[in-house]
């Protein structure tokens, strides 16, 4: 179990051992190009081919990527079917660079609306690399950080828990396995959270770009860097407290 940013003072580091990311701008990206908003998608899937090879080289363990949201199934039809094949046909052709990289995938958040054919392909994605012992990457799709609260409030009571304390509601969170984020990155222009990882995010360093998704790489994430290790990480105590390394300026 991780320790809490709320309930202790986490080890600070200079490279995020935790990065989570909301990949917003794929449509307005391929709108601005005159292509069709699927074609943003399929652009973007290169983002996250370099963002994750770069959190490797980096030495970030755990990279956390918003694919879709609850809310997202209010799109038009056919784009949501566009995504729901695409990511179909990723856990098909990335499952074995991913394995051969020594990245573990997981995949959070509700199946009751998946196919039985993409959360078959989930389980074997999940399965083939849970070994491996390098970079956590773990795609939330269908994920809301409300509905997370939610389901392990229900789990708890499920198994008989009546008496729930922060430990115990975060042990049963979707990503228990993982330390809070530290950085928090989001693309396209846009300065909200929307209903990502509510708990986790208490403490994280947020960092917001204009940059949308699909032209988002490493030199994108480096700047992003630069800007968390500018930061002051104090979790409730005064810059006096802070170790001389970690003071800004």
């Amino acid at each position: 179990m991780f320790a809490s940013s709320t309930q202790g003072v986490p080890e600070v580091q200079s490279v995020p051992r935790h990065i989570a990311i909301i990949m917003d701008g794929n449509g307005r990206w391929a709108k601005k190009r005159l292509l069709p908003r699927v074609a943003g998608h399929k652009r973007g899937l290169d983002a996250v081919r370099d963002t994750v090879k770069h959190c490797i080289d980096l030495g970030v363990g755990y990279l956390t990527l918003f694919a879709f949201s609850t809310e997202n199934w209010r799109r038009p039809a056919d784009e949501v079917n566009f995504l729901m094949e695409l990511f179909f046909v990723a856990l098909e052709r990335e499952v074995e660079r991913l394995h051969q990289s020594n990245i573990r995938l997981r995949v959070i958040g509700s199946r009751d609306r998946f196919s039985a054919a993409i959360c078959q392909r989930i389980d074997a994605a999940e399965a083939k690399t849970a070994g491996n012992s390098g970079l956590v990457l773990t795609i939330a799709a269908d994920y809301g950080g409300r509905w997370d609260v939610l389901q392990a409030v229900n789990r708890l009571h499920a198994s008989g828990v009546t008496d729930i304390d922060e430990a115990s509601l975060a042990a049963n969170l979707s990503m228990a396995y993982a330390p809070e984020p530290d950085l928090f990155i989001r693309t396209g222009g846009e300065q909200r959270i929307s209903n990502f990882l509510l708990w986790q995010l208490a403490y994280s360093e947020l960092y917001f770009t204009d940059l949308l998704w699909p032209d988002f790489g490493k030199d994108a994430l480096d700047v992003a860097l630069a800007s968390f290790r500018s930061r002051e990480r104090r979790f409730g105590r005064t810059s006096e407290q802070l170790p001389q390394a970690h003071r800004r300026g």
